[in-house]
């Protein structure tokens, strides 16, 4: 599906046409750039693997232009690909912050560490606390002004994309196994153990 963004206070002077815009923590690319906003295309397996469906016309959203070598580093490495969706669990009142729960899906709870980072509909954030596939987050009145986290409710369902350095991690940890074809889940010992084959 093709989607128009408007771009708001984000300045478009320095983006061309097949530059990346985050948008919700999704890596999208500019096919169009009419001057206050941009259009691209939204592919099935984004929507498929991100919450990105969720969005009506109208919705608010977090943009970021992609990073240059040259640009400060805010926070965190983000590519913008999006490892699972995650929900919302609980908000609640931090004296002027707000504390949210958010559940991550089961496979991602590895690369979620505590003090470490994570992204949530693209924003770079520190995790506070961590309880098995679940970790809490700390905003701040900044990043609540700045972002569409104040909007967030119990059962909102946001992207989330796991620590880059983590994933690669796991990967160069694997060895010479990481070159072995991943395993169907299908073998000879599973058909016939489900009787399809005998013995």
């Amino acid at each position: 599906m093709r989607v128009y963004v408007h771009t708001g206070k984000l300045r478009l002077a320095d983006v061309k046409l097949g530059d990346s815009i985050a948008v919700n923590g999704v890596c999208l690319t500019a096919v169009e750039l009419p001057g206050d906003g941009f259009w691209a295309d939204v592919s099935r397996e984004t929507l498929d693997v991100t919450a990105f469906g969720d969005l009506k016309a109208g919705s608010p959203v977090n943009l970021e232009k992609a990073l240059t070598p040259t640009s400060r580093l805010g926070g965190h490495l983000v590519s913008g690909h999006v490892d699972g969706i995650g929900e919302v669990v609980s908000r609640a009142d931090n004296a002027r912050a707000i504390q949210f729960r958010v559940r991550a899906p089961k496979a991602l709870a590895k690369y979620i560490a505590h003090k470490g980072s994570i992204t949530v509909d693209g924003t770079s954030l520190t995790v506070n606390v961590v309880d098995g596939a679940e970790f809490e987050l700390t905003i701040v009145p900044h990043t609540l002004a700045e972002t569409i986290m104040a909007d967030y409710r119990p059962g909102r369902r946001v992207n989330l994309e796991v620590d880059l350095l983590a994933r690669y991690l796991e990967r160069l940890l694997m060895g010479d196994k990481a070159a072995e074809p991943t395993a169907s889940g299908i073998t000879e010992s599973f058909l016939a153990a489900n009787g399809y084959l005998k013995s």
